[in-house]
């Protein structure tokens, strides 16, 4: 069973995910409810990681934010906006996930 407290980072992330998303469909805050999504959405992922931090270290937890958010801006930036990735970018995306694998596997300051 996953511990609460990643299922809370994933949703923090997904959250934040979401935000940037809606960042770029708000065309530079020039619309609306894109706008207010964005407002929304980076507000509830650090309200969210904020409480991932009562239970793992901060480094840890930015990683994983950071990491997971920037593969998942990645596909949605490919399906949703038509943005292509060059290998370099996918390999480059491959080399944080398996950083994140690393620490999650193998490092003491992440819970298991």
């Amino acid at each position: 069973m996953i511990p609460y407290v990643y299922l809370i980072l994933i949703l923090a992330v997904m959250a934040e995910t979401a935000g940037t998303t809606a960042l770029q469909a708000s065309q530079q805050f020039t619309r609306f409810w894109p706008s207010v999504l964005v407002i929304v959405g980076y507000g509830l992922s650090f309200f969210l990681l904020s409480h991932t931090l009562r239970v793992m270290p901060l480094g840890v937890v930015y990683a994983v934010w950071s990491g997971l958010g920037i593969v998942f801006i990645a596909a949605i930036g490919y399906i949703v906006f038509g943005q292509k990735l060059d290998l370099p970018a996918i390999l480059g995306m491959a080399m944080i996930l398996a950083g994140i694998v690393v620490i999650q596997l193998f490092s003491r300051t992440a819970p298991h």
